[in-house]
């Protein structure tokens, strides 16, 4: 049991130290590595996810406002409230795909399928992303909407959103991969506390296996802190390769854990 509980300390460690560092949050992380294991059911890991990534973005915000790290507030926050209420919904359908429904299998690969193909394709912008144009989105209302897909597809595959936040961060509104990943962090926290809050006043925690928590959130904590600190001592193109590198592991992994699930199947 002790060796179960450093395994998973150590996986809320390494998620969070990598998310803080370049906007991943680590959710996106966490979700393939716990399906992988296989110890728990997608809705508990879900929780176990959800609650790791905000005790990381907690401390890195706090860290990082002492260090006065820019955040573009305005556009994060638009970008914030609209993951919300895009992750209301993304939450309500996979609950009836994957609970109502009672299809785990098949849900654990639709999330790993598009997780796989969005991954892809934010791997090969990154790698081709000096060669494109980027935007400077103004507009509140398209701000808003973009939140709400972005939240809409973090809530629905459980990975806290870091990825998709950073690409349409550089993308969209014309931020270095750097000041992306700390904006990413902002959001990420308004949208995973929201998702813990959803489940309080629906479900509540009772069915959900949680002890994993004692060292996933000291982990995502302790992540964070290190984290936090180490982004502010990197380049942009240091930070770039970080992300990349932890992208292409993380659709390694998936690739596997669709192999896997489908002979299950």
């Amino acid at each position: 049991m002790n060796i179960i509980f450093i395994l998973y300390f150590s996986i809320g460690l390494i998620a969070s130290t990598l998310g803080a560092i370049a906007g991943l949050g680590g959710g996106v992380i966490i979700k393939p590595v716990l399906d992988l294991f296989g110890d728990f059911k997608l809705p508990t890991i879900g929780v176990l996810s959800a609650a790791t990534v905000l005790s990381m973005a907690t401390v890195s915000l706090i860290k990082m406002r002492k260090k006065e790290v820019k955040i573009d507030k305005i556009t994060s926050s638009f970008l914030a409230v609209g993951s919300i209420v895009g992750g209301f919904v993304g939450k309500a359908i996979f609950n009836l795909i994957a609970i109502s429904l009672n299809i785990p299998t098949t849900t654990s690969i639709i999330q790993s399928v598009v997780l796989t193909a969005l991954l892809s394709l934010i791997f090969i912008y990154f790698k081709q992303k000096h060669n494109l144009k980027t935007y400077m989105l103004k507009n509140k209302l398209a701000i808003f909407t973009i939140g709400i897909t972005l939240g809409f597809l973090s809530a629905f595959l459980g990975i806290g959103g870091g990825p998709l936040n950073v690409a349409a961060l550089c993308l969209l509104f014309s931020m270095t991969s750097k000041n992306a990943g700390i904006n990413s962090i902002f959001i990420i926290f308004f949208s995973q506390l929201s998702a813990l809050i959803l489940i309080v006043i629906t479900s509540g925690f009772g069915d959900y296996n949680l002890i994993m928590l004692l060292v996933m959130i000291p982990g995502g904590i302790l992540g964070g802190w290190i984290g936090s600190n180490i982004v502010t001592k990197l380049s942009n193109t240091q930070v770039e390769k970080i992300f990349n590198i932890v992208i292409l592991i993380i659709i390694i992994i998936n690739f596997y854990n669709i192999a896997r699930a489908t002979l299950i199947l």
